[in-house]
Parts: C-alpha cells; structure tokens; sequence
C-alpha cells in the first residue's frame, strides 16, 4: 500500500527555505544566503526589531552576569549596524521610560556612520586613535559602567591570520576600557578560539577581580568565535602601572 503523504517526515524538511545559484553569485554566498533565511535568529531579530542576530548574543551573556542595569553608562565599540545598542537602550533604561528606574546612557562608536538608534548616541571615531579615551569620557559626561565590543576584522580566509587580527582588536579594547571604566566596571568582547587568547587573559586578570569565557547559545555551532567577560574592574591600568 502506497504511503500517505507526509508520512516519512519529508514535509518538515521542505519547509526550509532554498537558494538557487545565480549566475555571478558564488557557491560560498548562497549557501551564506540560504543559511540567513533558515536562520531562526535571523528571523526571530526581524519579528522583535533588532538590527541583526547578534542582538541575542548580548541578551544571552547579559542575563548571566547583569551589567546592563538601570542607570549605567555603555560604551559599545564598533557598534553598527547597532543590535547590541538597541539591547543596551531598553536593559539601562535610556529613554527613561521605566519610571522609579535610573536612566542610563549608550555610546555607540564606529568607523562608519550607524543609522540612528533611539535612545542612544552614535559616533564615528576610530577608537585606536590618540585621544579617544579622552574624547569616549567627554561624550559620556564621565566614566563608564561597561565597555562592550561585537568587532570582527575583515575575514582574510586563513583561520589563524583572522584569530590573530580579532585578538589584536579585543586587545586593543581592552586597553580603552582601562582608561574609561569606572571601578567596578564590565568589560564585554568577541574573540575567536585559536591560541593566542592566554595573553588576553593575563591582561584582563591584573585589572579584573573576575574573567569568564561564554558562548551563548546564539552564537552559530559552527563557529569558534566565544566572549570573554571581564567583571569588577579594580581601576588598575597594567600599563601605567608597568
């Protein structure tokens, strides 16, 4: 007897979604295409308004360690397209719309103009520039609660060349939190697993009472990219104290 329609479990799998090749368009880009509009992250950042999936990572790692509270000052570093700012607007209360709640301030900095986010205040600025921690601190009327940072250089293809590019990156964060965290502090960054994250690690543990590794569970299976968290900043500056 002749088996009824989707009694072999075939039906569930034509659900997703699929991405003919086009002519022009690379293998690698349609299986990244078909891979974003199957992605329940990807659809579920449209539903709730968030600029990108990585608005989950920081929702995820927040729920965890609770930084982003009422009344604290954010700096989000390479902030666009501005999924972790519109996190950070709504959990530090800064459009003010939680009464009996502190207002809290979000600084977005980027190379590149960010399309505006409300409720917080977007910069270009190349962080790695003489000056910008004293610029950060002039924005933000002070010191900071929280340094973040989503930043990824630009995939060069070679595993070990990129690891060291994004280390050198979070590296460089962190030495920007060291100038503008208030004591207390967060420090939040993306790093890619590879080797080199034992020199970061060292540098975070002189200045930080707390280091942590996490990889929420919207960061993709397939990828070796995790976040270091950085709590209770003791005001300590490695450099200026060496």
């Amino acid at each position: 007897m002749p088996k009824k329609a989707g009694n072999s479990g075939r039906g569930q799998r034509d659900l997703r979604v699929r991405v003919k090749s086009a002519r022009g368009r690379k293998l690698s880009s349609t299986r990244w295409l078909e891979r974003q509009l199957n992605d329940p992250y990807v659809q579920r950042a449209k539903r709730e308004g968030y600029r990108g999936r990585a608005a989950f990572k920081i929702l995820e790692i927040d729920d965890k360690y609770r930084f982003l509270v009422p009344g604290a000052r954010i700096v989000d570093l390479g902030c666009a397209p501005g999924g972790w700012c519109q996190v950070a607007v709504k959990r530090v209360n800064a459009l003010g719309e939680r009464a009996g709640k502190a207002q809290g301030k979000v600084l977005g900095v980027d190379l590149q103009e960010v399309e505006h986010i409300p409720g917080a205040e977007t910069h270009v600025l190349d962080f790695m520039a003489d000056g910008a921690d004293e610029q950060v601190k002039a924005w933000l009327g002070g010191r900071a609660d929280v340094v973040m940072s989503d930043m990824a250089a630009a995939s060069s293809g070679h595993k070990q060349t990129d690891h060291l590019r994004i280390m050198a990156l979070c590296e460089a964060a962190a030495y920007l939190a060291f100038d503008v965290l208030e004591e207390g502090g967060t420090f939040v960054a993306k790093v890619l697993a590879g080797g080199a994250e034992a020199d970061l690690q060292r540098l975070l543990k002189q200045s930080f009472k707390k280091v942590a590794n996490v990889k929420p569970g919207a960061s993709r299976s397939d990828s070796s990219e995790k976040f270091v968290v950085a709590t209770g900043f003791k005001g300590v500056n490695p450099v200026a104290r060496d």
